[in-house]
């Protein structure tokens, strides 16, 4: 299989060698970066890696878009150069590239449309993380659970899409440009009847660099919530 992973990026440059190493040396699998105009050297780094492996793409933009329009770029040039199976994670070190082949064992078993890491199949997933942060992330899961009516822990971006099976209007269904295109893109290919299984995930808090959420991402995304579960039929 053709494989890619997916990595938005924004001010990210003491992370990029970590996932050059894991995912491209040892793991020998090609990564599409999606930088939005990061100003601390995260586009140099990456140049300078692909001018050593062949396997490192990227697309620099000149603004600040957003985490879900990456997201959707990412996978339109996965379909365009025709891969098989598109990763995407964070750039943060929080989702570790070992767990990809355990994503693709998983898709191949259960002949499955999608793969997604879960946080709450077991306790242990965010023991290292801030009590503040767990408490947040877990009001945000079972906000969305109920609402939504969906048992999938939807706002994790580490996920393998098998897009040689999906149609690329169904992933792009999903309109956000923020962190809510995570949510809106599940919510769609689960009531499209795609088989999307969930793995569990040891999500570690962020070592380096800072969280790009903000405040107003936050609120669009419980206005966004809101709008979504007035539209359970397609």
């Amino acid at each position: 299989m053709k494989n890619i992973v997916v990595i938005p990026t924004l001010n990210e440059n003491d992370n990029i060698n970590y996932l050059f190493k894991l995912i491209v040396n040892k793991f020998k699998i090609p990564v599409l970066f999606i930088d939005d105009n990061s100003t601390d050297g995260t586009q140099e780094k990456i140049l300078n890696l692909s001018k050593k492996s062949k396997l490192i793409n990227y697309i620099f933009r000149k603004k600040r878009y957003g985490i879900g329009s990456a997201h959707k770029e990412g996978i339109r040039w996965a379909y365009k150069n025709k891969f098989n199976l598109c990763f995407t994670m964070d750039a943060d070190r929080t989702h570790n590239p070992f767990e990809i082949n355990k994503m693709v064992k998983t898709l191949i078993k259960n002949n499955a449309d999608v793969i997604i890491t879960s946080r709450f199949l077991k306790k242990s997933s965010l023991e290292d993380w801030p009590f503040l942060r767990k408490i947040i992330t877990k009001i945000r899961y079972y906000l969305v659970k109920i609402i939504l009516n969906t048992k999938l822990d939807s706002s994790g971006g580490f996920r393998c899409y098998n897009i040689s099976k999906i149609k690329k209007k169904d992933i792009l269904l999903a309109k956000d440009n923020g962190y809510f295109f995570l949510i809106e893109s599940l919510f769609y290919l689960e009531r499209l009847n795609y088989k999307i299984f969930e793995i569990h995930s040891n999500l570690k808090f962020r070592s380096s660099g800072q969280s790009k959420m903000r405040l107003i991402d936050i609120l669009s995304a419980l206005i966004n919530l809101f709008r979504l579960s007035l539209f359970r039929k397609i």
